[in-house]
């Protein structure tokens, strides 16, 4: 049992490494980077071209790879795609992921082949015999182990140790933890989130370098090994909670232990064919269901996607129809003037039966916002259930309903954990699902036939059947067609409704009556009948079908062809499946090679980073601004003839030519020599912090109309307002935190409109935004050193914080938070503190706590904006008020002049 430990501890320690650095990705970006296996797989190629191709040592190969170009490619992956990815939806993340774990190997490969011949390399393919970084041959070191496998545990130990001290005892971890917690709270904090981003993607691209490295000498130039090993290191990851790299790590050596103890001593095992190597696979899903039950939005990973304007709305319908018309007339005279053997026919078959599959993708995904890549699994399931059927005797008509019946009942199953899971973690448990299916059982021999499959007729229609390819074209046109109209009508319906409403807002569709479960269920359940219905069509068209012909990881790329296509339409899984079938035979036709396909794809999961609403999506923007374009030209008028000059007196101007000032921002008064009003005042300081003509507003909703505002030195000034009037987004544009859409925003005289939150920040703009201003996840003294060098002198002040230094901040109380919040600044006071709703839920005694910290910051010189529901606290500290209301400022002035009528006015949006 010894010797099963120690050699699973040494595969551990590789699944340990790869798996830290997934975690450090995920938990510094929100991003799961499918691709990670493939980044260990190019580090290992050039790994491997350096010390077996150009004869480098192991040691001095393996640092140039590790250190040198892993770190490289992942910085170079964040400037390119993952920066963008942060703010992309969760399915536009899959899919670009999934798109560069085939193109980087494939670009690997590409390179690899055109420097072969002429450096004289050796072929860098799975026949190729990696050395390890240690001595080669390997030396026998003690316990029956090599030099190889004792580096493996030993560098990984270090590794853990390096990664742990970095991340908890270096400002570079606590900022980045500070990001993974509160991303947006990070920049509000004068933290740079996307140099913490850029920092976790060079180190996680490392440690998946350095497990590639060690892993090649056993799994060789793999690609598809490497993908394997991405998935058995996700495992470990689920067991840490996406979060913990200590966990992760330990996961990952017991994984390796348990994994070896299965297969050495588990004797059940060796009778159910493919479970000993499914063990990874078992763990994930018991991980995922277990540990990682979502507490957040549960409708599915595409929840919080809005769905993309209709570029099209302003089209008739049989605008927006003919292209489509046309494109299926096309594709049928095409179609019936070839010969019934021509071999694009056939692709061109193939690449509908696809569709036809794809358009499973566009109900569960498109529709339902849940990421599944169990289709090729039900796709699978149906196939071999109908040869099955029809070889115990049934009748193919049958036999295919039954097929599509058993891949439905397994779309319920597999909908089970959806009821539990949301987003990532609903995708790999779909994976993980699809895997074991794959693994264990397909590998049933009864079921499967072994390797020989089940042979399966064409369908016949008396004058034809589909053993002629244009014959399969017209029945999957139909089939697709009659797709279409059942996705067509499930929107409109209430059916539609409901699934929309448990998409975007799960727990206020259940308010109201609408099942959440039931409606998950019904979009798998239709979802896998489709997939299965494809699958079938698949295996008639082939003759025969075998638990081979549609693998689990197949699914894992058709998401990505459909979604960069267009997951919402029918369109876009047409377009993905023609595409996928027609487009490699052609590479081949032309003589180019298959490596440039690959490539390209990985190309579109970087522009789906830009575009995450597909192809189509894309297209009719497009052709939108193009329309709005010459619409704008037509109804221009043209401009007036130029009026001749004539003299005007140099010291007069007649009234109707004088300036309008009352049109212009304050900037534009300024320059006329006017001064706005309450922009600046005699015997007073400039503005600190100054607000003109500002316009702001989220998406294409607009909530600032035009504010003015400006905050003095020493000064605090009360913004009220009703709810709804605008507030609190002043003070996130204020901060930063909101682009502008027109006007300036000035520090000290100095535009900095343009400028992001971290950098105001830094610069003395704090915002404590509304709610509690906390890291929830870091400790009370890692909170204070996210703004302070020393959280001692807030201790001596604040001796109640300083008593629970070592408690997470989100375990204090509401009065705790808040004073956790504004204690950096008596320490470091800003040059502008933005206090929104302050008192929001404390109690009265900690209210006036607050308010002395605000009242000393100001004797201190700080400019206060505060934004408070409390006007009699508010008015008290006051020196200056705003009233604000629908988006504009309509009255500020000094204290002393507020009255009951202006307070009404305020809150109840009356005139007063």
């Amino acid at each position: 049992m010894l010797a099963y430990i120690l050699s699973g501890l040494v595969t551990g320690a590789v699944f340990a490494v790869m798996a830290s650095g997934l975690t450090l990705s995920y938990a510094a970006t929100g991003v799961f980077n499918f691709a990670h296996g493939a980044v260990g797989f190019l580090t290992a190629l050039v790994f491997f071209e350096l010390n077996v191709g150009l004869g480098w040592p192991g040691w001095a190969a393996g640092l140039l790879a590790v250190l040198g170009f892993a770190p490289l490619l992942g910085y170079g992956l964040h400037r390119a795609m993952f920066r963008g990815l942060a703010h992309a939806g969760e399915t536009a993340q899959i899919v670009a992921t999934i798109g560069l774990t085939i193109a980087l190997p494939a670009l690997g490969l590409l390179i690899a082949d055109l420097v072969e011949e002429p450096f004289g390399l050796p072929p860098a393919d799975a026949t190729a015999l990696p050395h390890g970084v240690g001595p080669y041959p390997a030396v026998e070191v003690a316990f029956g182990f090599d030099s190889d496998q004792v580096i493996t545990f030993c560098v990984a130990i270090l590794v853990a140790a390096g990664l742990w001290l970095f991340m908890r005892h270096t400002p570079y971890g606590l900022r980045m933890r500070a990001s993974v917690d509160r991303r947006r709270l990070a920049t509000l904090r004068g933290i740079d989130a996307d140099a913490s981003s850029a920092l976790a993607w060079t180190l996680s691209s490392a440690l998946a370098g350095l497990a590639g490295v060690l892993a090649v000498p056993v799994v060789g130039l793999d690609s598809g090994a490497f993908t394997v090993l991405l998935f058995a290191s996700a495992t470990a990851s689920v067991f840490g909670r996406l979060r913990s790299i200590p966990w992760t790590f330990a996961a990952g050596l017991g994984l390796g232990v348990v994994q070896n103890l299965v297969a050495g001593y588990a004797d059940f095992a060796a009778e159910i064919t493919g479970l000993r190597t499914a063990v990874p696979v078992l763990l994930l899903f018991a991980g995922l269901v277990l540990l990682n039950r979502s507490r957040e939005r549960v409708a599915g990973s595409a929840a919080e996607d809005a769905p993309p304007p209709d570029y099209l709305a302003d089209l008739p319908v049989w605008r927006r129809r003919l292209p489509w018309l046309v494109s299926l007339a096309a594709l049928l005279v095409w179609t019936f003037t070839r010969p019934a053997d021509d071999f694009y026919v056939g692709v061109v078959a193939q690449g509908l039966v696809l569709a036809l599959i794809f358009c499973s993708f566009v109900v569960v995904t498109g529709i339902g916002g849940m990421v599944n890549l169990a289709q090729a699994a039900f796709a699978a399931m149906a196939a071999l259930t109908c040869g099955w059927a029809f070889a115990s005797g049934w009748p193919l008509p049958v036999a295919i309903l039954v097929g599509v019946l058993a891949a439905a009942a397994v779309g319920v199953l597999v909908a089970m954990p959806a009821l539990r899971l949301g987003g990532r973690i609903l995708t790999l448990a779909t994976l993980a699902l699809a895997l074991l299916a794959d693994q264990v059982l397909f590998q049933v021999d009864a079921f499967s036939n072994g390797t020989i499959g089940w042979p399966l007729p064409a369908i016949s229609f008396g004058v034809a059947d589909t053993t002629d390819p244009r014959v399969r074209v017209v029945l999957l046109l139909v089939l697709i067609a009659l797709v279409g109209l059942l996705v067509r009508n499930l929107e409109r319906s209430v059916s539609g409704r409901a699934i929309l409403a448990v998409r975007s807002a799960p727990a206020a569709a259940a308010t109201v009556g609408v099942s959440g479960p039931r409606t998950k269920i019904m979009l798998f359940a239709l979802a896998s009948a489709i997939a299965g219905l494809g699958g079938v069509l698949y295996a008639t068209s082939k003759g025969s079908i075998t638990a081979t012909d549609l693998p689990a990881f197949a699914g894992f790329v058709w998401l990505a062809v459909v979604v960069l296509q267009g997951v919402r339409r029918i369109g876009g899984a047409v377009l993905g499946g023609l595409i996928a079938a027609v487009f490699p035979e052609l590479l081949a036709g032309w003589g180019v090679s298959a490596h440039v396909g690959a490539i390209l794809f990985g190309t579109g999961g970087m522009i789906l980073a830009k575009h995450p609403d597909g192809v189509l999506a894309q297209l009719a923007e497009a052709r939108h601004r193009r329309r709005a374009r010459r619409q704008a030209t037509a109804s221009s008028p043209s401009p007036p003839p130029a009026p001749s000059p004539a003299p005007s007196p140099a010291h007069s101007q007649a009234p109707s030519q004088a300036p309008a000032t009352d049109a212009l921002s304050p900037r534009g008064r300024a320059a006329l020599g006017a001064v706005p009003e309450n922009l600046a005042e005699p015997g007073r300081a400039e503005p600190v912090l100054r607000l003109e003509g500002v316009v702001a507003g989220y998406g294409d909703v607009t909530v600032l109309r035009g504010v003015d505002l400006a905050i003095h030195p020493g000064e605090v000034v009360a913004l009220l307002g009703a709810n709804g009037a605008g507030k609190s987004t002043t003070c996130a544009v204020a901060a930063g935190d909101l682009p502008v859409t027109a006007g300036a925003i000035l520090l000290d005289g100095d535009d900095v409109t343009g400028r992001p939150a971290h950098w105001r920040a830094r610069a003395g703009v704090l915002l404590a935004p509304e709610g509690r201003g906390v890291f929830p996840g870091l400790t009370v003294e890692e909170n204070l050193r996210t703004w302070l060098e020393s959280p001692d002198p807030v201790y001596e002040r604040l001796p109640q914080l300083a008593a629970r230094r070592t408690v997470l901040a989100g375990a204090l109380s509401g009065g705790e938070q808040q004073l956790l919040t504004l204690a950096p600044a008596l320490v470091r006071p800003p040059r502008v503190l933005i206090a929104d709703e302050p008192s929001l839920g404390l109690a009265p005694l900690v209210v006036e706590q607050i308010f002395a910290l605000f009242a000393e910051l100001r004797q201190r010189g700080v400019a206060l904006l505060l934004v408070e529901e409390k006007a009699t606290e508010a008015l008290a500290l006051a020196d200056r008020v705003a009233f604000m209301r629908l988006g504009r400022i309509t009255w500020t002035g000094p204290r002393s002049e507020v009255d009951a009528d202006r307070l009404t006015a305020a809150y109840l949006g009356v005139s007063s």
